[in-house]
């Protein structure tokens, strides 16, 4: 093995949602390994505001509106990125959203809403790129798993039941296209500092941790929340030739919450 295994220069890189947060940072650091960044958003002032970010950042990058759950659009998205940018090396299903209700709180139209987003879109966008990957030879595919694909929690069904199909959906890629030496892994976050989640962390009119923040940093071995930094060097190993024989593996970067039982109650 040499250090350009990591490397992924002339490789174009779809990472989707990536206008900000763990998916920006993905993809500073493809850029920071040689890739060509390509994302999208929903919304115009979404892309704009990720491209300033890039540009801020000191990255060229490529940003389409496309809702990844619709498949003419993200059908249209893929083919104009071939024209325009080249075919897609490297995709990362990073777009997500989630909806704390509880289950008997929740309706059915909510639960498809995170199905689709978390779920239904990854096989969309992962069906668009898979025939060009196979014409090319060769093809990398990450799919932003959770701690949910193992565990579950109040108030999340909706969301740990799209995450663990997300996890066999990864292991099917794996299964139907491997052979095309297409390899499709997953990372599992665990809880990591974003600005979704800085109201968890804020402190409180006492000074003390907020519930939350305590009970995540006594459940983690590291003892803090994950920084989207600690996602990096496992995305880029997952994107590069290092990984070429790792394949329908989730990669959970969770500081060792789902290997620790937790401490015994003083």
């Amino acid at each position: 093995m040499q250090m350009k295994d990591f490397s992924l220069e002339g490789k174009v890189a779809l990472i989707t949602g990536a206008s900000y947060g763990i998916g920006f940072a993905i993809a500073e650091a493809y850029a920071m390994a040689g890739a060509t960044i390509v994302f999208n958003d929903i919304k115009q002032e979404l892309v704009d505001k990720g491209l300033a970010s890039y540009e801020a950042a000191g990255i060229k990058a490529h940003g389409y509106v496309c809702d990844v759950t619709n498949e003419a659009q993200v059908n249209d998205m893929v083919a104009k990125i071939e024209v325009e940018v080249g075919v897609i090396d490297i995709l990362v299903n990073n777009a997500g959203i989630i909806k704390r209700i509880p289950m008997c709180d929740m309706t059915a139209e909510q639960f498809r809403q995170v199905i689709d987003v978390d779920l239904n879109a990854p096989f969309i966008v992962s069906k668009a790129v898979i025939p060009a990957m196979i014409k090319k030879g060769h093809g990398k595919i990450i799919n932003i798993c959770s701690m949910m694909s193992e565990l579950g929690r109040e108030t999340v069904s909706a969301y740990a039941a799209a995450k663990g199909g997300l996890k066999m959906l990864t292991r099917n890629i794996c299964s139907e296209y491997g052979e095309a030496n297409i390899q499709c892994n997953g990372i599992g976050p665990g809880y990591i500092a974003t600005p979704q989640t800085a109201p968890l962390r804020e402190r409180q009119a006492d000074g003390s941790r907020h519930p939350f923040d305590q009970f995540i940093v006594s459940k983690t071995p590291a003892a803090r929340w994950g920084e989207p930094e600690d996602l990096q060097g496992p995305a880029v190993f997952l994107a590069s030739d290092a990984s070429n024989f790792v394949n329908g593996h989730v990669l959970y970067v969770d500081g060792g919450i789902l290997a620790y039982i937790g401490k015994q109650p003083q």
